[in-house]
């Protein structure tokens, strides 16, 4: 009989644990997605915080400096539609492109037209980055 009653509380210990990681890795995806490195911070892995957050944003504001374009959401065709998804990947650079880019987008150029694809590409890390905070939260990844 204690051998039951020992069984049940390793499986309840056991199913509580797994319903407080799942609750950690959406909190740490959804911080990661809004500041780049933040969900890796939260899970304490700093060095992968302070790279992520370096690059990414080192990315978008290369992106912004060059004047590249910002994909907004109104996008009339699939390619605007997707070029805004890989925006909003950013977080919050996406939403403070417009204060830093106080000129507008210039995609008339080359430089522009790298800048447009610098920012995007920062975009798509920075969800890569919410995926892998996400499966680390979830326990995915020891150290």
């Amino acid at each position: 009989m204690d051998e039951t009653v020992d069984e049940t509380v390793d499986e309840t210990k056991n199913s509580a644990a797994g319903k407080g990681s799942q609750v950690m890795a959406i909190v740490a995806a959804i911080a990661g997605w809004f500041v780049p490195g933040l969900g890796h911070l939260l899970l304490r892995r700093w060095t992968k915080a302070a790279v992520y957050f370096l690059c990414i944003g080192g990315l978008a504001c290369a992106g912004l400096a060059m004047r590249g374009g910002i994909f907004g959401s109104g996008a009339e065709d699939l390619f605007d539609r997707l070029g805004y998804f890989a925006d909003l990947g950013a977080g919050v650079f996406y939403f403070l492109a417009h204060e830093l880019q106080a000129a507008g987008p210039d995609v008339a150029h080359a430089t522009g037209d790298y800048g447009t694809r610098l920012f995007a590409a920062a975009g798509m890390l920075n969800l890569l980055t919410v995926l892998e905070a996400y499966d680390i939260g979830r326990g995915g990844e020891t150290k």
